[in-house]
């Protein structure tokens, strides 16, 4: 009798052991999704980290877990960031990613963007960081005078890509970033092209963001490019209609009427003589080398194409241009006319 019991016992210890194993290192998600996305907050302690696990019902038996992360130090350990766990993961391996610090790097896709509190905005919605911190970044100018920029230049070191960061990156950690991708960009070469036309990255890369928002066709990119610069060359005003909408703040317009010519604003390159004090829009690398290897002509001016294609017509002389823009002003109210039409 006395043998059963110790067998009886060893059989149950046994099999204890094997069920303290087999939750240890099997799986031990609570959660139905393939994944559940940990947001660590910058400043969190272990008992929060737990109560979290515990509010989203992210484990089986957070009592085990505790025991684990305990014998791995984890409490003294805890780091901020966004951790990826996923469906039937071990309490093990989930200890062991939070105790390593092993986060799911955020990616951070830059395509056109036209203001800073855009950019603040996409990045408070990627990242830890508010987007009142990244605003308060990007308008501090005693930080940004060491790397010569200023509140309105600082916009041209941000380039259109896809950038990766840990979802706990500062602004400051997202600004070097950025800087290290338009440290890569500007070559000593296209340097040497910017130099060339009296521009520099800052004013090369205001120019493009002006060129980005005329046209999406490639073809016309550096002739509308040379065509602001021969402006420049010779003092006069840009007159861009894209520096208008950006003064006032309204993308959405279709047609620049006269009125909107007077507003106040050092965005408007139809009241101020040479190129606006920072850029109204994120440019492509494209249109930037566009601006850089633009062709010397003698165009003054520039209209859409009657076609409606997306392409413009080029003029050396204002009769020339107005006789372009009449047709396309005739095409225009044609096109106009038809719409209101009443279907048939």
């Amino acid at each position: 009798m006395t043998k059963k019991i110790i067998l009886s016992v060893i059989l149950l210890l046994f099999f204890s052991g094997i069920l303290f194993v087999w939750k240890l290192i099997g799986p031990a998600t609570a959660f139905e999704k393939e994944k559940y996305n940990l947001y660590i907050k910058t400043g969190m302690n272990y008992n929060q980290v737990i109560d979290l696990l515990k509010k989203d019902t992210v484990l089986k038996n957070p009592g085990i877990f505790e025991l684990i992360a305990k014998k791995l130090d984890y409490p003294n350990n805890v780091k901020a960031g966004k951790y990826e766990i996923r469906k039937n993961m071990s309490l093990l391996d989930i200890a062991r990613i939070l105790r390593n610090g092993k986060q799911l790097p955020v990616n951070l896709v830059i395509t056109k963007i036209r203001t800073k509190e855009d950019l603040a905005s996409l990045i408070g919605k990627k990242l830890e960081c508010d987007s009142l911190s990244i605003i308060h970044f990007l308008n501090n100018n005693d930080t940004l005078k060491r790397y010569g920029l200023d509140s309105n230049t600082v916009m041209t070191t941000v380039f259109p890509n896809t950038y990766t960061f840990f979802w706990n990156s500062n602004p400051s950690k997202v600004f070097k970033k950025f800087r290290g991708a338009y440290q890569g960009f500007w070559t000593e070469i296209r340097k040497k092209q910017a130099s060339a036309k009296l521009l520099n990255p800052t004013s090369t890369y205001i120019l493009a963001s002006i060129v980005e928002e005329e046209t999406n066709k490639k073809e016309d990119k550096s002739l509308i490019a040379s065509t602001y610069l021969n402006r420049i060359s010779k003092g006069m005003k840009l007159s861009a209609d894209p520096t208008i909408k950006y003064a006032m703040r309204n993308f959405e317009l279709k047609r620049i009427y006269h009125k909107y010519l007077d507003v106040e604003s050092p965005y408007n390159t139809y009241k101020y003589v040479g190129l606006p004090p920072g850029p109204i829009c994120t440019p492509s690398e494209e249109t930037i080398d566009a601006v850089l290897t633009a062709p010397k002509t003698n165009y003054i001016y520039f209209v859409a194409k009657s076609d409606f294609s997306g392409y413009s017509n080029f003029a050396e002389d204002y009769s020339q241009h107005m006789k372009y823009a009449k047709e396309y002003q005739k095409a225009l109210d044609s096109f106009m006319a038809a719409k209101k039409q009443p279907a048939k």
